[in-house]
Formats: C-alpha cells, structure tokens, sequence
C-alpha cells in the first residue's frame, strides 16, 4: 500500500482540528452510546486468555475504552493501562482492573500506580484524532503511540484504533515515522486494513 505524501506540520494539525472540532460537537449521550455499540460488536479476533490488552484513560471527549474493555476481561483478557515515561520514549504498559484506584501521571492523563506489574500487550487500543480508510491516524503530535507501536509492531502486536465515524477523514499525510493501525472501531462499523 502507498502512502500519502509526507506533509508539513500545519497541514496535520489542520486536520486534527477539524476532527476534534466534530468529536467535540458530540453529545455526552452520543459518546456513551458509541461506546457501548463497540464493546457490542467486540473485536473480529479471538481473544486468547490471559492475553493482555491495552486501553487508556481518555481524555478530551476520546471514545471511552472502559465498555470494550470490561467484554474482553470477561473473555480472559488481562487489561493494562499506559504510563507515559518521557517525550520520546515507549509507553510503559502497567496491570489494571476496573477498582484500581489511579494516580495522574505527568501530563495529567490517569495512571495505573508505579507498584503495578508491568505487561507487554498483545493488543493495543489506541485513541486518535483522526483516521482514514487506509489504516493512517493523526494522535494528538508528540508521537507517543507511533514510538511505541514502531516498537510493538515488531512483536506482531495487533494496533486498533477507537474512534467516532466524524473522526475519519479522506486521507491523512503520513509521515516516515508514522505507524500505521491494524484495525479502527467506531460506533457503525469495523475498518480492518490488515489485509490492504
């Protein structure tokens, strides 16, 4: 598959407002019953036990996880949350369950306590701001995930991405350093590219 046309800085941050601007436009109700229509349909891969799936706290009117989540622990997955270490680095993924108590972490975003076990994920839910039907997906610029899926591509880690359907756009401009999603969820369909 070919990749959009590398672009300057202005162009994607554009587009992320944009995005964002609809997200935002979105009732708390229609946010809630997105949510829920993800975790209804689930994911087109068989869970494994005990694999380990990372979601994330979300912030910003992101699509919440937690209803996802809570399916596939009911399924035997292990739930992890991200630990942001420093610009630059990988996400550290750390154990969570749904009554563990969270500390905020440097950006403000809530995290899983230092004292909790540090896993590898076989999945990682992913937030964005946009995406396109090519697998491509603007985060929010400091390249956070795209560091740490580079990474965890090479382990045959599966990338899905939680958005609404008012996040997508008809192409984003990717850049070398960006990683590609496996799959992206939203309230009205599942976008799977692994096979494009």
């Amino acid at each position: 598959m070919t990749r959009p046309s590398e672009s300057n800085p202005g162009e994607k941050a554009t587009l992320r407002s944009a995005a964002l601007a609809r997200r935002d436009g979105m009732s708390d109700e229609q946010r809630a019953a997105a949510a829920e229509a993800i975790a209804r349909r689930g994911l087109p891969v068989a869970i494994k036990p005990g694999a380990v799936v990372a979601g994330y706290s979300p912030i910003r009117n992101e699509v919440d996880p937690a209803p996802l989540m809570q399916t596939l622990a009911a399924k035997g997955a292990r739930l992890a949350l991200p630990v942001v270490p420093a610009r630059g680095k990988s996400l550290i993924f750390r154990a969570w369950s749904r009554n563990d108590r969270l500390m905020l972490g440097p950006l403000g975003i809530p995290e899983p306590s230092p004292a909790a076990a540090e896993l590898v994920p076989d999945i990682v839910l992913v937030p964005l701001a946009a995406f396109d039907r090519a697998g491509h997906r603007i985060g929010y610029g400091a390249g956070h995930y795209d560091f740490t899926l580079a990474h965890l591509h090479r382990r045959k880690t599966l990338a899905i991405g939680l958005a609404f359907a008012a996040q997508q756009i008809s192409a984003v401009p990717a850049a070398a350093h960006d990683v590609m999603l496996d799959l992206v969820l939203t309230e009205n369909e599942t976008i799977d590219f692994r096979s494009a």
